[in-house]
């Protein structure tokens, strides 16, 4: 009687399997791969090309190398609206983001009654389109029409002096705070919506009050939104255009055309046709927001381990 010998099972090899599904991996990452390519990284290859040649006079575009780069480190107006930024990132963004804080601890708060009234009013200007809300700001803050003017009338001189030397950073300080403020509370909000109760219900056992919950208990647990909203002003702060370049009309004497880095690229490429030099202010403004952004977001990231 003859002994039929089973075959063994095929077994599958695990390069062609995986090979498969990496395939399919690239397929499904390819659409986002290109369109990030074609938006992010070769605008920024084509600015970091501009930025290594120069117009001249004699001998059209030439390549310069680092010249531009040079040139822009001595630059008394690209360090001035620099300086003038710098100043504005380190006032207007902490008031802001203990603004936004303290809204969103007072509508996460158990005692606020309407808390979701409050909650859409104080985000409703972030809702407002930035040309809007400068403008409206802009008609605020007018010295011969709007409300500044008819404040100035009632008491019998200049008193508000929005459009000064003196006044015209804390005057697009407060617009940007009265339009990020709930952007920013929303962000905190969303973060102390994530605490577990028995947090709460443990700290109260052991007697511990409201304010004590505040900084115990809430504070801690939105460290990393505070990093990440930080993160955000700060680039937001560094890219400071909308507001005084919608303004300027008004303050025509105030704010310059290199008022921020910002405005100082934009009017040299537009109205200068100094496209190498634009480029170059661009990289070198995107370098130093980088690194800034790097070093909280580092910091930030050391004491949530300890």
């Amino acid at each position: 009687m003859a002994t039929i010998s089973a075959q063994p099972p095929r077994v599958r090899r695990p390069g062609k399997t995986q090979s498969r599904t990496e395939q399919r991996g690239w397929l499904f990452v390819a659409p986002f791969a290109i369109v990030f390519a074609l938006v992010f990284l070769a605008p920024l290859a084509y600015s970091l090309y501009l930025s290594l040649f120069r117009d001249q006079l004699v001998g059209g575009n030439a390549f310069v190398g680092l010249s531009n780069y040079v040139t822009a480190f001595t630059d008394p107006q690209f360090w001035s609206g620099f300086g003038r930024v710098f100043l504005f990132l380190i006032v207007q963004v902490p008031i802001m983001l203990v603004l936004a804080l303290a809204a969103a601890l007072a509508i996460d708060s158990a005692r606020l009654h309407a808390s979701g009234f409050y909650r859409i009013v104080i985000f409703l200007p972030y809702a407002v389109p930035a040309v809007v809300a400068v403008l409206m700001w802009g008609y605020i803050y007018g010295d011969q029409f709007g409300l500044t003017s008819n404040i100035n009338d009632l008491l019998g001189g200049q008193v508000l002096e929005p459009f000064s030397p003196q006044w015209i950073l804390l005057s697009i300080g407060n617009i940007v705070t009265w339009e990020f403020v709930g952007y920013n509370m929303l962000i905190f909000y969303s973060a102390l919506k994530t605490i577990p109760g028995e947090l709460y219900e443990a700290a109260s056992i052991d007697g511990a009050g409201a304010w004590r919950q505040i900084f115990s208990i809430k504070i801690p647990a939105v460290r990393g939104a505070i990093v990440i909203a930080t993160i955000f002003s700060i680039i937001g702060s560094f890219q400071l255009f909308n507001e005084p370049n919608i303004l300027k009309p008004l303050a025509p004497n105030v704010i310059t055309t290199y008022f921020t880095p910002n405005m100082y690229a934009y009017n040299l490429s537009f109205a200068g046709q100094q496209y190498n030099y634009a480029a170059t202010i661009a990289i070198i403004m995107g370098l130093i927001t980088a690194i800034i952004a790097y070093v909280v977001q580092l910091r930030g990231s050391r004491q949530e381990i300890r």
